[in-house]
């Protein structure tokens, strides 16, 4: 196949960081023009990663016949529409997460992708983290035995004014929610990856601390999966230290990550306890997009495709919905 031309639509903090880097270095891949509400810094971005177009209207950008696929990285409120018009102009799309607002956004999206026969993924970049990817070998040997707890820690403090960058995540409209579903979505997609789709989910949102915000500020969800394990995750925006920690209770012995962007495996059984490293790379996206790039090669569906993406709302959905 041919290399795939992006088009990627949102210019933020995390375009810059990863999102750009990947779709303009992984083989095969060339990102060839953006879209910014601001045309001056929507030119200042195309160059400083090599795009030869930009647009201040990502409408426009749709237009571009050159393009193959867009990437979109926008506030969630935007991604139903985006998508939508993205996969009626022809162009594959790799969202950013969580998919969208709501399950029924999702359907949308996903309607509008079959209908014009254009590949649909979704942002859960930790579906290929080294560390998952071992976490599930060992649950698959029966290492650890049955599994029967997972525990999840996603702790930091975020305290944005408005205007300030992404400030648009404390306003409901925009993100949908607070922490639970800024990156919360990304902890409920490794369990669901790791376990299957649950058969109970409960929940609790709460502002503790930040009694004005329009969002939750700390949040925690159970959710019981068919084969007898209970997943909690629990988010907040208000703890002074963070915490990125995943751990994995057995009927054998325990699995424990201590930073889930890190490297260490702790894995303890009764033959005692030992330390793997599974180092993630230096880019977090960029086996996203290679991945995306090779179901477009193979004319398959991405890995982390639109129904994985939708999953993770519908349980966003009942969260939210208490």
């Amino acid at each position: 196949m041919n290399g795939i031309k992006w088009g990627l639509i949102g210019c933020g903090d995390i375009s810059r960081k990863r999102v750009a880097p990947a779709l303009a270095g992984a083989a095969g891949s060339e990102l060839a023009a953006v879209a910014r509400r601001d045309a001056t810094l929507a030119e200042s971005f195309a160059r400083e990663f090599g795009a030869r177009r930009w647009y201040a209207d990502w409408r426009d950008l749709l237009f571009d016949r050159e393009l193959d696929a867009v990437y979109i990285a926008t506030p969630v409120h935007l991604h139903a529409e985006q998508a939508v018009a993205a996969a009626e102009a022809g162009k594959h799309v790799l969202c950013e997460k969580p998919m969208a607002l709501n399950g029924a956004e999702c359907d949308r999206i996903i309607r509008a992708c079959e209908s014009s026969h254009v590949k649909l993924g979704v942002a859960y970049y930790r579906r290929f983290y080294p560390l998952i990817g071992r976490v599930k070998e060992i649950l698959a040997a029966g290492e650890i035995g049955e599994p029967v707890m997972a525990d999840i820690q996603a702790l930091e403090w975020f305290d944005r004014k408005p205007g300030e960058p992404r400030a648009w995540l404390l306003e409901r409209e925009k993100s949908g929610g607070g922490p639970m579903m800024d990156f919360g979505c990304h902890r409920i997609e490794v369990l669901l990856n790791l376990f299957g789709k649950p058969a109970e989910i409960s929940s609790e949102i709460y502002n503790l601390h930040f009694h004005d915000r329009e969002v939750e500020d700390t949040a925690r969800v159970s959710l019981l999966f068919d084969r007898g394990v209970m997943g909690e995750i629990r988010v907040t925006h208000a703890s002074f230290f963070s915490r990125d920690s995943v751990e994995i209770f057995g009927t054998k012995g325990s699995l424990h990550i201590p930073v889930l962007n890190g490297d260490a495996l702790i894995v303890r059984t009764g033959e005692g306890e030992r330390i793997e490293s599974c180092p993630p790379p230096a880019n977090l996206h960029l086996p996203l997009v290679e991945e995306f790039l090779a179901a477009l090669g193979e004319g398959r569906d991405p890995a982390v495709d639109g129904q994985a993406g939708k999953d993770v709302t519908l349980v966003l959905d009942r969260i939210y919905s208490r």
